[in-house]
């Protein structure tokens, strides 16, 4: 009796298996992840850190300490940061450096955690994003970085050099920049100085071919001379209507304010004719093309000045661009491996087994009642 009990047992066990193998299959991938979490899978150590990106304001209008000190923390910054901790770039980097492959590849990983030793950039780029898990916190604004290594030592290492070679590429990016900015605003500046100076020459020359500093103060002056003229004239024809009622036109008295009265008269259209004429070079048409010129070259000299002012507080914003990442927590130094987490993952396992083979279960009863 003793002897038939184990064949009888394992005819029992193949004939339930044939009759319900879904729960044979739960079984044997519960069992297999026992195995494999529970004994086979190697040990991960993970180091962390925790960084914010800060950055120099300064105001050129006010420069004082406080403005010094202060800094800016950008989400934008963060991103483009994370974005290039997660890229082929740096991964090609960390390779140069550590030597990835060979660490992650190694014999002694068992074979499912293991990166094949020809793997393709691809599937190597793919890997590494399952063991370097960088997450921006939004509401803190703080980016934490968390690497998976086979050894405490490298896992702290590829988090350091992650940091450092982050910080090297936002201070790269923004002084390029910035030189490009600077560049830019030096090549306006040369052209609007030489601008500048063509209109200042087109001016001087102006004034020298006329002989004249400001024609409009000329214009001015002429004007106010005909005003002046005028009111002697018509003080003149005042003493003559006066005259004429007690002498005679040919009185020597008359004929001297007459005399005098036509001589306003000719002065005053003498500097009318200078003033304004059909024809020629009047004041009033060389004033007008002197103020032309005037505003031609003071636009110029705005434009420059601008440009000027522009080019300095560039250059302050160029010293501006460093981004310094500010540790909140420095890598770590892993003491023991937090990875795989063996008892999370049988049990993940363990209930999605029993959960789908109890719905196979169910639609097998489900079928079986209906050919019923």
């Amino acid at each position: 009796m003793k002897i038939s009990k184990p064949a009888l047992n394992k005819t029992q066990v193949t004939s339930y298996a044939k009759r319900q193998p879904h729960w044979a299959i739960a079984f044997v991938v519960i069992l297999g992840a026992m195995l494999y979490w529970g004994l086979m899978a190697t040990e991960r150590y993970v180091s962390t850190a925790h960084i914010v990106m800060e950055s120099p304001e300064i105001n050129p209008t006010g420069m004082n300490i406080s403005s010094l000190l202060s800094g800016s923390v950008g989400s934008g910054d963060l991103l483009l940061l994370r974005d290039h901790m997660l890229s082929v770039d740096m991964l090609m980097r960390l390779q140069d450096e550590l030597d990835l492959r060979s660490h992650y590849s190694d014999r002694n990983i068992d074979y499912w955690s293991r990166l094949s030793a020809d793997a393709p950039i691809e599937g190597f780029y793919k890997y590494m994003q399952q063991r370097m898990k960088i997450e921006f916190d939004d509401y803190a604004s703080v980016l934490r970085v968390q690497v998976q290594a086979y050894t405490p030592e490298m896992a702290q290492r590829i988090t350091q050099l992650l940091l450092q070679y982050g910080e090297q590429h936002m201070n790269e990016m923004g002084q390029r920049l910035a030189r490009e900015q600077v560049a830019f605003i030096e090549e306006q500046a040369q052209i609007l100085e030489q601008r500048l100076y063509r209109e200042r020459d087109a001016l001087l020359q102006f004034q020298n071919e006329y002989g004249l500093v400001s024609p409009t103060g000329t214009v001015e002056a002429t004007f106010e001379t005909v005003s002046r003229l005028q009111a002697e004239k018509a003080v003149a024809e005042a003493r003559k209507r006066a005259m004429a009622s007690f002498q005679a036109q040919t009185s020597p008295e008359m004929v001297r304010l007459q005399s005098e009265i036509r001589a306003l008269e000719e002065q005053i259209d003498i500097e009318q004719e200078k003033m304004a004429s059909a024809t020629g070079q009047s004041l009033n048409r060389v004033s007008s093309e002197y103020e032309t010129l005037a505003l031609r070259a003071q636009f110029a000299l705005e434009l420059y000045s601008n440009t000027l002012i522009a080019l300095e507080s560039t250059r302050v914003e160029a010293a501006r661009k460093l981004k310094t990442i500010s540790v909140l927590q420095h890598p770590t130094m892993p003491q023991f491996a937090t990875e795989p987490r063996r008892l999370y993952n049988i049990t993940l396992y363990f209930i999605f087994a029993i959960f789908i083979s109890s719905i196979a279960h169910l639609v097998r009863s489900i079928v079986r009642d209906h050919k019923d």
